[in-house]
């Protein structure tokens, strides 16, 4: 990597954070203070390094972040007798990688955290961003995303990387990152993607494999989802020429290897789902039996409300519309997006009157701008006729 670095490559940068923090912390330094630490460190690689590249960067970054946790100690007199206990300098030449990633990615996660805490320390302490990024991607105050920020370090502070953690909540978290997607300067499905290949890259699980499966292929489909004016294009729509193959092929053999292991999980189930659209040519030859069958390992899996709310479309594609309005019923009406499903299920049965009725209802409830525009477009076309 000597040399390689540029002043505007901030992604190079950022993948260096995990090992920094995760040796900084294993030394001896709590979670708060070794995170501050690198924070330092990253200010003086962006100043330092356009100008003299180190030869090891990540060993210069562990040496400098711990070299400003130990100018921290001692600048408190509280901290004098822990400062005494600790190795005062990193080991000389280069760096061994360790797979202290992990470790990092379960703190984050750590069940004593809310959701939204989770995702914004993983984004900051995992994924390198400022507190600023972060809050600009969520449309928050920065102010009120720092105390976020800062609540979430004080609770896992302490708390060594010593423990085994809990995979499947540091996938939830991951999800939360990517279901984001894009907003403002920072892309988060981008940076979903970038952080679980490096989760991949640190444990051998299928259900991470799975995670970033379903990802790749959500992705892959990205560039045709809107039009040039910020219209959305739904699935059946889309024109899958502008479906990046690349990804696909690389989310299916992912999925594949996971599947072949025999412990299916819910992510596995999902990719599952998204791979049988991949492969799909045209909406005409969608599998939708089999997708129902994947559905029905959803349930059993998570029994998700979303995942039967789902399901009952695919019953209607595959079986009617007749036998998707009768699996519709076994849906509570406060799941989200249930009364946009209600319309489409009700225009496949002909009844062009309720489904208009439906769509505008469904618009008023929708989460975002382009799906309001959307399902208002679909109440408009029917009331045309």
């Amino acid at each position: 990597m000597s040399g390689t670095f540029a002043g505007g490559d901030e992604a190079l940068l950022r993948s260096l954070i995990p090992t920094t923090l995760a040796a900084v912390t294993a030394r001896g330094a709590e979670f708060t203070a070794a995170e501050d630490a690198v924070q330092d460190a990253l200010v003086e690689a962006l100043r330092s390094w356009p100008a003299e590249p180190p030869r090891d960067p990540q060993g210069w970054l562990i040496t400098v972040a711990w070299r400003r946790f130990l100018d921290a100690s001692r600048a408190s007199a509280a901290r004098h007798r822990r400062e005494d206990q600790v190795v005062l300098e990193p080991p000389p030449g280069p760096v061994v990688a360790r797979d202290d990633t992990l470790w990092l990615y379960f703190l984050c996660a750590h069940p004593a955290l809310t959701p939204s805490s989770a995702v914004a320390l993983t984004l900051r302490a995992v994924g390198g961003l400022t507190t600023a990024q972060i809050a600009r991607a969520y449309s928050v105050p920065e102010a009120t995303m720092a105390q976020r920020i800062s609540r979430a370090k004080r609770t896992v502070s302490g708390r060594r990387l010593d423990q085994p953690g809990d995979v499947a909540t540091v996938l939830r978290v991951l999800y939360l990152v990517f279901n984001e997607g894009h907003s403002g300067e920072v892309d988060l499905a981008v940076e979903a993607v970038r952080l679980a290949r490096q989760l991949a890259a640190a444990i051998d699980h299928p259900e991470v494999h799975g995670l970033l499966a379903l990802m790749l292929l959500h992705q892959a489909r990205r560039a045709a989802r809107f039009t040039a004016g910020g219209a959305l294009v739904p699935l059946a729509e889309q024109d899958r020429s502008r479906w990046d193959t690349a990804l696909i092929t690389e989310g299916v053999g992912l999925l594949q290897r996971a599947l072949a292991r025999g412990r299916l999980g819910e992510f596995q189930a999902q990719a599952a789902i998204a791979a049988l659209h991949a492969d799909a040519p045209t909406v005409a030859e969608t599998d939708w039996v089999q997708i129902v069958e994947w559905y029905d390992e959803l349930l059993a899996l998570t029994g998700s409300a979303v995942a039967r709310l789902n399901r009952a479309v695919a019953v209607g594609e595959a079986d009617g519309p007749q036998a998707g309005l009768a699996a519709l019923a076994d849906v509570d009406p406060a799941v989200p997006r249930y009364t946009a499903v209600q319309a489409y299920l009700h225009e496949r049965a002909g009844d062009g009157a309720t489904a208009a009725r439906l769509y505008a209802e469904a618009a008023r409830q929708a989460p975002n701008l382009a799906e309001r525009e959307h399902l208002l477009r679909q109440a408009a076309r029917l009331n045309s006729r």
